[in-house]
């Protein structure tokens, strides 16, 4: 096993990953989350028409600019504009509009007075003091967008934000990445899955869940090939029907240096390229990385649970983004921040340690989780949204001292 350091594994994953170019077009309703194709434009200007940005009273400006306490100057009401209605008058000098926020400005207004600064007696409104300048709390149309150009670029994720520029640009249709299809397959004689009764010696399969869960929130669609049992053959034919159903195949397990640890020479007989071959970290040290010729990115991934969602964590997430036709540097997200406790390593790798960063006094402080820090406890990675990391050569980290933070 040939150990190369976190960085130099990262940089090699990500070059053997090439963004998806097959598309797919999909309703609004279906958008969330996805990875847009193309850029998209509206032949809609935004605001859709002059409106108002309050409630008030629409007016020319040239008529109120000089009114004040002690020169109040009194308009005519001719109509009023609730929002949704057309206006079917001008408003002329001498006259006002009463007028509610996101209504339609009719022809004349200039300008709106907000009703706090006002006083209506029946149908006349007395100004009480100027509006600050010509046009205030008057939306323009297409001040906030002009028809035709670019509205959302590609490769951008489709969220909250997106969804409502979408809604309101009329994309009711558009253009998307396919979600990338990601192969979960689990090796070890040991393994059962939750619902077979446990035996001595037997350990739950829980990365298959943990997988599935990680690729589900990271937009790609897990393909379960279930446990396979540390017979070469069998483990072989999985894997080779797993590469040739995925963008992405993340096993669990048999990548160690074991007398049942097969994968890395299955791999190189089924044609794989092992691009990495074990990483200086910990946990996560037996990572083997494989490229196939038509494509596939193979992930061995350890098979303590902990161990795999690191990885993850810190490589295939990265390595997904691209796939899946996400723009972006395809960096961590690392903070430097503060800890609430003494952190620990040998030195010898670079190490990660679990835990949750916890906002106190506005600021946010790593609190490493209670209980044993070991690959094979995932019982205190409940709640985990952070790693703690000491880089190689540093053994201790005092309570209060700067950490780097990987965010999950």
């Amino acid at each position: 096993m040939t150990i190369i350091s976190v960085q130099d594994a990262q940089t090699i994953i990500l070059k053997l990953v090439e963004g998806l170019q097959e598309t797919e077009t999909i309703s609004l309703d279906e958008a969330t989350g996805r990875i847009l194709a193309q850029p998209l434009s509206s032949p809609l200007d935004f605001p859709y028409w002059d409106n108002s940005a309050m409630d008030g009273y629409g007016v020319r400006f040239e008529d109120v600019k000089h009114a004040g306490s002690d020169h109040p100057i009194t308009l005519d009401i001719v109509t009023e504009i609730p929002a949704g209605m057309t206006p079917n008058l001008s408003i002329q000098s001498g006259e006002a509009c009463r007028i509610f926020t996101g209504a339609m400005l009719p022809d004349g207004v200039d300008t709106i007075v907000m009703q706090e600064k006002t006083r209506q007696e029946g149908k006349k409104v007395t100004i009480l003091s100027p509006p600050n300048y010509l046009g205030e709390f008057v939306r323009k149309r297409g001040s906030f967008y002009q028809a035709g150009h670019i509205l959302l670029s590609s490769g951008i994720q489709i969220n909250e934000p997106e969804m409502a520029v979408l809604a309101t640009a009329q994309c009711s249709h558009l253009n998307v990445y396919r979600r990338p299809r990601i192969a979960i397959l689990s090796t070890g004689n040991e393994l059962i899955t939750p619902n077979q009764p446990l035996q001595p010696g037997n350990i739950i399969d829980s990365n298959q869940y943990a997988l599935k869960a990680f690729i589900l929130k990271n937009g790609g669609i897990p393909i379960s090939f279930g446990i396979v049992k540390d017979e070469p053959e069998l483990i072989k034919n999985k894997i080779s029907e797993a590469i040739n159903s995925a963008d992405f195949v993340l096993s669990t397990g048999g990548v160690s240096v074991g007398d049942y640890d097969y994968i890395g020479q299955i791999l190189a007989e089924l044609g794989g390229e092992i691009k990495v071959n074990g990483v200086g970290m910990k946990p996560g040290k037996p990572l083997t990385v494989a490229k196939f010729n038509n494509g596939c990115v193979y992930f061995g991934l350890p098979g303590n649970p902990v161990s795999a969602l690191v990885s993850c964590w810190r490589f295939v997430k990265l390595a997904l983004d691209k796939l899946s036709g996400l723009k972006s540097n395809y960096q961590p997200q690392f903070i430097t921040t503060i800890s609430h406790d003494n952190l620990s390593s040998n030195g010898q790798r670079e190490t990660y340690v679990w835990g949750q960063l916890k906002l106190v006094n506005g600021e946010y402080i790593f609190h490493l989780a209670e209980g044993h820090q070991n690959s094979a406890n995932l019982i205190n990675l409940v709640s985990t949204n952070a790693l703690a990391i000491l880089p190689v050569g540093v053994t201790k980290i005092n309570q209060g001292e700067t950490v780097k933070v990987l965010s999950l």
